[in-house]
């Protein structure tokens, strides 16, 4: 019988005891990286190959807890462990989601279509769909 193997990467130790804790309950195998050591494992080739067979990788690298924002990696929105379950719609994660892309590539919406993994076309049509304004990203990339 196989297990469900969810892969977190976060330097937050609080949040991850919350997942591990959530993940447990739900018969969830969770593996952990820090964001330096899956910066650094995604670099190397057996840590990628163990990442698409399945297995769980092994731990590489130093733990770290330097912020990486680099790279074409969007957070996808996760639940709050420690709060009442709420669904949320599938509407309401992929706005948020495209919302997050645009701000991290600070308003170049090609960027963003890659990030997300979508058309250019795709995103300017759910731009509109969920009435989000790229400018306003622009104007903090000129303001900072």
């Amino acid at each position: 019988m196989s297990r469900t193997m969810m892969i977190m990467v976060c330097d937050n130790h609080e949040t991850i005891e919350q997942a591990r804790k959530y993940w447990e309950a739900q018969n969830v195998t969770l593996q952990v990286y820090s964001s330096a050591q899956w910066r650094e494992g995604l670099e190397s080739v057996f840590f990628r190959q163990q990442l698409v067979q399945g297995t769980p990788a092994l731990s590489v690298g130093h733990n770290t807890s330097e912020a990486y924002t680099g790279g074409n990696v969007v957070p996808f929105p996760t639940p709050n462990f420690g709060a009442e379950p709420k669904v949320q719609k599938m509407e309401e994660l992929e706005a948020k989601a495209i919302e997050d892309a645009i701000s991290q590539y600070k308003g170049n919406l090609t960027e963003a279509a890659k990030a997300l993994g979508i058309g250019r076309a795709t995103l300017y049509r759910k731009v509109k769909q969920y009435q989000i304004d790229p400018s306003a990203a622009r104007r903090r990339k000129q303001a900072a």
